[in-house]
Parts: structure tokens; sequence; C-alpha cells
């Protein structure tokens, strides 16, 4: 199993590269695990204490879990991948059950952050974008899809996005094998990652 690692910040356009290198490669020989999926249960909260969490702080995320899960999948186990709404700041009680694949790519803004977790990736890539982009990109996405206002999503990114940004993410770039500036359509860098995968299988 070949495993890679994209991160970057929020609305740097991850998903987008994602969907490339997907485009490109058989569907039953890929799997995708987002990070945003092993984001803490938080049951013993309330939504308005849940809705106060430091989404943006490594402490948010169950690494223990997610690394597990890949180990269990690369000795061909499948896993119940768990699943997590935005909507109400916690996991719902359903999973997914997840299938090994030749290839897995593991996504999210923090995914660099965990050193167990950077140490199971095969290729590491971060997908660079200028941050007045990934604001637009950001509100865009969290009015349209997370049921989010305008002032709540500026909020944020005030008092978290950007400072977990500048403290946790953009310094994850010096463990990246491939740096993707996505303030464009990258056709050529996401080639060579299309190459690399095929060259590895």
């Amino acid at each position: 199993m070949l495993i890679l690692g994209i991160a970057g910040g929020t609305g740097s356009g991850k998903t987008t590269v994602v969907n490339q290198i997907l485009n490109e490669l058989p569907a039953d020989e890929v799997g995708v695990i987002s990070q945003d999926s092993y984001y803490k249960e938080n049951f013993n909260m309330d939504y308005d204490q849940r809705s106060k969490i430091n989404f943006d702080h490594p402490n948010s995320i169950d690494f223990g879990l997610l690394v597990s899960h890949l180990k269990a999948l690369k000795k061909g186990e499948i896993i119940e991948q768990p699943i997590y709404s935005f909507v109400t700041h916690n996991r719902t009680k359903d999973t997914i059950k997840t299938h090994p694949r030749k290839v897995l790519i593991v996504e999210g803004i923090l995914v660099f952050t965990n050193q167990a977790l950077r140490d199971l990736f095969d290729i590491k890539i971060f997908v660079h974008a200028d941050s007045d982009e990934r604001l637009i990109r950001r509100i865009r996405r969290d009015v349209a899809e997370r049921g989010r206002d305008v002032a709540e999503v500026l909020d944020r990114y005030q008092k978290t996005l950007k400072p977990m940004h500048q403290q946790f993410i953009e310094p994850g770039k010096i463990y990246a094998d491939i740096i993707i500036p996505n303030d464009r359509y990258n056709t050529v860098a996401v080639d060579i990652v299309r190459t690399v995968i095929s060259n590895k299988l």
C-alpha cells in the first residue's frame, strides 16, 4: 500500500488536487481518508461548548485512532471510519466501512503535525494558496455547506484559523516532498505526483 499525505491551509485547494489525482487512477485502486473524519468525539459537551472548540489545533484530532486505522489498512484489514458532522460539531453514531487499497490518500490541514502519522506517509504533498484566496474559499464553503454566516466565519478566521495556520500548518511545508502552488490549475505538479504513484505501483 502506498500512502500519500496531502496537507495545506483551509481553502488551499487540497480537495481539488486529490480529485485531479483520482481522475487518472482506477477507482478500485485508490481510497481517500479525510482528517476531518477524525475530530475527537465530544458527546460530553453541549452544542455551545462544542462550537467553541478550536478545531484548527492538533489537539482536536484523534491522531491515535487515525494512525491505528492506517496501520490496520496496511495489514489488509477493513476499518470502520468515523463520520463527523460540522453542523453539530460532533461525530455521528455512524461509520463508513473502509477497505484497503493500493493507494491511500490522507488529506487534511493538520496531517503533518503528528510525527507518527507523518512516518506512515510514503509521499508528502503540501498545497499552497494565497491567504486572501483561502479566506474567500472558506467563506463560500462554510456558508454554502456548513450553515455558517459570514460574520461567524470571519470571527473564527481572526481568532483561530489565521494564528493556527501560522503556528501549525505553514511550518509543515518543511516535511513536504512536493509543494503544489494551487492559485491556479496546476497540471504539471499533479502529473508529477501521478507519475511517482504509477512508478511506485
